[in-house]
């Protein structure tokens, strides 16, 4: 990615911007769209190595350097920990450093395969943490934070999965499902308070995981049928749109879900 084809949003330099599982894949892309609007980004993930080596190369790339901090976001303490540094860190939307956390971006996940009959309440419980409580509870930190600004943008992180053919993904697509209902119901009670809640609904994306884990040749040649848009979806795709729901550009925009699936049919 380069500054020559994203958009600019001027209001996102300087901006406090959090970010989750930030250290491959979507979230990566997406913690490098923001450090290149000028923003001040924090993100977490459990994997230290990547997330040291992201931060490393889009300080030398960009001189600003997002800051990593390795953190489960199963962990309530840790999660809300990690969004108090990045309130300390910037400004809000258009306003000075400063002023707090304008950006939350709920994007962690895990799309482990799983047979239902593997399913015991253990595996219940993480799956449904990682996928779906964590967005929740990172909702309700930061909306502490944004709403005596009268500002903000939460950004939550549903899927195409549940209304596509993939099996083995009964919780996730469960949880993922969830997300729409979680968007809806945080967006009607922060809208008083000037607090927008969107989800992003990415469709079949193809990052450096998917391709070693799940997608072979075969199956990247039937996604690309069934897309109205016969080309590869990639993390910067859905990095555009975060960074757009992010900026005041989409201040009339709350409680809705966007979808960047290349036109799925």
């Amino acid at each position: 990615m380069s500054e020559l084809d994203t958009a600019r949003y001027a209001d996102l330099e300087g901006a406090a911007v959090f970010v989750s599982g930030g250290a491959s894949g979507i979230g990566a892309d997406i913690v490098e769209a923001f450090c290149r609007q000028g923003a001040a980004t924090v993100f977490v993930d459990l994997d230290a190595e990547a997330g040291k080596a992201l931060s490393a190369r889009l300080a030398a790339e960009t001189g600003n350097r997002p800051r990593f901090i390795a953190a489960d976001v199963t962990d309530d303490a840790a999660l809300r920990a990690a969004i108090d540094a990045a309130e300390a860190l910037g400004g809000s939307l258009g306003e000075a450093p400063g002023e707090g956390l304008a950006v939350l971006v709920n994007n962690a996940a895990n799309d482990r395969r799983h047979d239902v009959a593997e399913v015991d309440p253990a595996f219940w419980e993480r799956c449904v943490a990682v996928n779906l409580r964590h967005q929740f509870v990172a909702a309700q930190h930061a909306f502490g934070l944004m709403k005596g600004r009268g500002r903000g943008s939460i950004i939550n992180f549903g899927s195409v999965a549940p209304t596509l053919r993939v099996r083995d993904l009964t919780v996730y697509s469960t949880c993922k499902s969830a997300v729409r209902g979680l968007t809806r119901s945080l967006a009607r009670e922060f809208g008083d308070h000037g607090v927008r809640v969107n989800s992003i609904v990415p469709g079949c994306i193809l990052t450096e995981r998917q391709l070693r884990l799940w997608i072979t040749p075969e199956d990247e040649q039937r996604i690309l049928a069934e897309q109205c848009l016969h080309r590869r979806l990639v993390g910067r795709d859905v990095a555009q749109m975060a960074l757009f729901l992010a900026s005041e550009v989409s201040s009339a925009c709350s409680s809705q879900e966007f979808i960047v699936d290349g036109g799925l049919v």
